[in-house]
């Protein structure tokens, strides 16, 4: 446990393990997905995801994963529902259509 009380579980039996774990323990509170690219497509392509939040900062890392890549059409209907734009970040909220 880290400090102030936060818990850290591995899961290595599947996103679905580990999404039904996740909503165990947040009862009735919402579920966050977070990590990088391959970890959302997982999530999208099983079609498990509600909403989308990216967050946009005008900062040059070097390479990466594409976020979309390698997911088909079928799973990306996406509607905007929120934009909060700043100097150094623009926070961007999407649904998915079914």
């Amino acid at each position: 446990m880290k400090q102030g009380g936060t818990t850290y579980t591995f899961v290595n039996d599947g996103i679905e393990s580990a999404l039904e774990q996740a909503k165990v323990a947040a009862g009735e509170k919402n579920v966050l997905i977070a990590g990088g690219a391959n970890a959302v497509q997982q999530y999208v392509r099983a079609g498990l995801v509600d909403e989308l939040q990216i967050h946009v900062a005008p900062l040059l890392l070097g390479g990466g994963t594409r976020l979309f890549d390698d997911i088909g059409p079928e799973h990306v209907q996406l509607e905007t529902t929120r934009v909060v734009e700043s100097p150094a970040v623009t926070h961007l909220r999407f649904g998915f259509v079914d």
